[in-house]
């Protein structure tokens, strides 16, 4: 039959074939018409081809998910450098931005305003602490003097009350606030990558310790949605959603629904043949094994040198070699797992683009750090207000590059309202 063979994808060939014969003799109905309209289900077109779908372009399209905590990873790492609020709040807002612009509408993309709600509530516990516990800094603008509780003598070191400094609030008011800004640089990386395609990316030897994580990071997305979808339920049925009833009838279902899932991931994964090893020969194991581990020691000895000011002239050659031998070995383990990809993501200009962007955030911020400490960590004796190096603000502005030159991701339209 025209138009339709064994040579294009996804067309049942005895299917068309009746529809097309059942519909000879209807004017504007027959075997062409049939062709045209499989042509416009699986969204092929004038310059498209049969079976290429919007999903699958969107899927060819989408950026690698390890790029994203790359990148992601870079600023976390550049605020750990760092406690100067302002190159912080920057930090906040060059995350932030990327998420708005190219979250999707996935359960996982979800939990990147309760990564920030908590990064808030880790600040307030932070600001409480100094508050009621004291300050390790000495400060001589007191704010207020609560009252104080008296201790015994072996809890010298420790109060509750006492004076409240406005150096020692500023002071916590930092730690916090760097803390704060690690949570939400996770909470970016959570909501923009698919944790299912990063999984497939990671390394046959590190397959069932990749498994564990996904369901641990999808855990908390998953639980916010169906918690979201209850309390709408409720509301909609006219009854509490808040409170502590409204919480014990909106936790059994999130608890049972949990459960559920639980057991479809299993009965999943042991249909998939998940945790069955292949036969190696023993001494590839004992390679495997002894590479890992040498790889690992070599690394902490590495990172260590590189640490210290005795081991420059060894730090980093020991690290590269760990990390090839662990690399080695992690190859290695992987033949014990055999399994295949299915669309594996490619790794395109866009990733390295993106995951570039956030190694040179990094980079620059720690260069910045050893060449100008006072800029980075401001003190908080005198109090004197914090300046914005010019420098690192624009190596933190490196971390937009993935708003300009990522996928925009497809968002679904919301449903038109009736008129």
């Amino acid at each position: 039959m025209p138009g339709a063979g064994p040579s294009e994808p996804g067309v049942p060939e005895q299917g068309l074939s009746q529809q097309g014969a059942s519909e000879q003799g209807v004017p504007g109905r027959g075997r062409g018409a049939g062709v045209v309209r499989w042509w416009s289900a699986v969204g092929a077109g004038p310059g498209r081809r049969p079976g290429y779908s919007p999903a699958a372009r969107t899927r060819a399209d989408a950026l690698h998910p390890g790029a994203w905590w790359i990148w992601a990873l870079g600023l976390g790492t550049a605020a750990s450098r760092t406690t100067n609020p302002l190159l912080l709040a920057l930090l906040i807002g060059v995350a932030g931005y990327v998420v708005a612009t190219h979250r999707t509408d996935a359960p996982w993309a979800r939990s990147y305003t309760a990564f920030v709600k908590l990064a808030a509530a880790v600040l307030a516990i932070r600001l409480a602490f100094a508050v009621l516990l004291g300050s390790p800094i000495p400060g001589t603008h007191v704010i207020v003097t609560l009252p104080e509780l008296p201790l015994p003598h072996w809890a010298q070191g420790v109060r509750i009350g006492g004076r409240v400094t406005a150096e020692g609030l500023l002071f916590a008011l930092y730690d916090g606030l760097k803390l704060a800004t690690l949570l939400v640089c996770v909470g970016a990386a959570n909501a923009l990558a698919n944790p299912a395609r990063l999984l497939k990316s990671l390394p046959g030897a590190l397959y069932e310790a990749g498994v564990a994580v996904v369901v641990a990071l999808t855990f908390a997305p998953h639980l916010i949605a169906d918690v979201q979808r209850l309390r709408a339920a409720r509301r909609l049925r006219g009854r509490p959603d808040r409170g502590l009833r409204g919480l014990l009838h909106v936790g059994l279902p999130v608890l049972e629904g949990a459960l559920e899932r639980s057991v479809a991931l299993a009965a999943a994964m042991d249909a998939r043949g998940y945790g069955r090893t292949a036969q190696v020969p023993p001494a590839v194991h004992r390679t495997t094994g002894a590479l890992t581990l040498g790889g690992l020691i070599g690394v902490c000895a590495g990172t260590y040198g590189l640490l210290t000011a005795e081991g420059d002239t060894y730090g980093l050659p020991v690290l590269l070699a760990g990390l090839a031998a662990a690399l080695g070995g992690l190859w290695l383990g992987g033949r014990r797992s055999p399994r295949t990809r299915y669309r594996p993501d490619a790794w395109g200009v866009r990733a390295w683009l993106v995951a570039g962007s956030g190694v040179a955030v990094a980079a620059l911020m720690i260069v910045a750090a050893s060449y100008d400490p006072a800029a980075l960590r401001p003190g908080v004796i005198p109090l004197v207000a914090p300046a914005l190096p010019l420098w690192p603000a624009a190596a933190v502005l490196l971390g937009l590059l993935p708003a300009f030159v990522a996928p925009t991701p497809q968002r679904t339209p919301a449903p038109e309202e009736p008129s």
